[in-house]
């Protein structure tokens, strides 16, 4: 006797619906899919929220802040995103990262959603390297491009 097959319900990173043979009303397990692509594919964040906002537009999305209530309650640390109908919650999984529209920076989620601090620039000393810190100055300036540090 053959044995049966266990099919998985959901991928494993991101925990999107599967669909398996024979199996009823896939188109939500599609579009459940489909919305949770649609928030992490390049996410942006609009920041940190422990509420759902009251109007939210479609695409808006925000960190599940602590403590989480109403419709994100349990949920921190999750993206949430809104649809224009309802709210999707992706867990994040480590290394992910967001830019945060709130203050123009990067966020990486290590164990906790963390963001780099802008460095000080080099200052004082006994024998300045004035082409040293002009590097440096040019590192930290592109670094703030790429939204790694904050522009200011």
């Amino acid at each position: 006797m053959t044995q049966p097959i266990d099919f998985e319900t959901v991928s494993a990173r991101h925990a999107f619906p599967l669909l398996v043979a024979g199996q009823a009303q896939k188109e939500f397990y599609v579009n459940e899919s489909l919305a949770r692509i649609d928030t992490l594919l390049h996410p942006v964040v609009e920041g940190d929220a422990s509420a759902p906002p009251a109007a939210p537009s479609p695409g808006d999305c925000w960190i599940v802040a602590s403590p989480a209530s109403g419709a994100w309650e349990g949920r921190e640390d999750f993206l949430a995103s809104w649809d224009g109908t309802q709210w999707t919650l992706c867990q994040p999984c480590e290394g992910m990262h967001v830019f945060d529209r709130s203050n123009g920076k990067r966020r990486a989620y290590l164990s906790g959603w963390q963001q780099a601090v802008r460095p000080a620039l080099p200052a004082g000393g006994s024998n300045v390297d004035v082409e040293a810190r002009a590097s440096i100055e040019a590192i930290i300036d592109i670094l703030a491009t790429l939204a790694i540090f904050p522009s200011n």
